[in-house]
């Protein structure tokens, strides 16, 4: 265990009150209204309970540089930006690659966590290519955009994310 990282057992999730998060929807059919969008609202419901304020839902289309241009003004309002969809292997699942792109670095743990996690209901969870990354003081988590697995994916690592986005605004002196 690293100097600055905590006992798993001390983490308190519920101390998020006022913690912000975006949370966008990658979708080609939601973006043109043909479908509506369920994943976004269950992840900002899974959100609230933990305690985060959600200042801003959206929907993009599959399209890289619609993702990071998305991605970089959310950070710029929200601490923790979430994205569901477009994590898969189909030809236009692109998030990873507009995450990687606009993210100063990677945390490959947290993406791994998921995976794990979501590999003990189905093996599809190993053809997820979800990234988290660093930008600036936000994280930006990629979930997958079934509703149920986004939801999921997001639980797997919820009890990471305070300490997390403590180190990322430079929160890491040691009690």
């Amino acid at each position: 265990m690293s100097s600055s990282t905590p006992d798993a057992s001390l983490l308190d999730t519920t101390n998020l009150a006022g913690a912000t998060a975006a949370v966008l929807t990658v979708s080609d059919s939601c973006s043109r209204g043909e479908k509506v969008d369920l994943s976004g609202p269950a992840v900002a419901e899974a959100l609230g309970r933990r305690n985060f304020q959600v200042v801003v839902r959206s929907v993009v289309a599959d399209e890289r540089a619609a993702i990071q241009e998305k991605l970089i003004e959310l950070c710029r309002s929200a601490r923790l930006v979430v994205t569901t969809g477009g994590t898969g292997i189909a030809p236009r699942d692109v998030t990873p690659e507009a995450t990687s792109a606009v993210c100063d670095r990677l945390v490959a743990g947290i993406a791994e966590q998921m995976r794990f996690q979501g590999m003990r209901k189905t093996l599809f969870a190993a053809l997820s290519r979800a990234v988290c990354g660093v930008r600036g003081t936000s994280l930006i988590l990629n979930l997958p955009g079934n509703p149920a697995g986004a939801v999921e994916s997001l639980e797997a690592v919820m009890d990471l994310l305070p300490h997390a986005l403590e180190l990322v605004a430079g929160k890491t002196a040691h009690e």
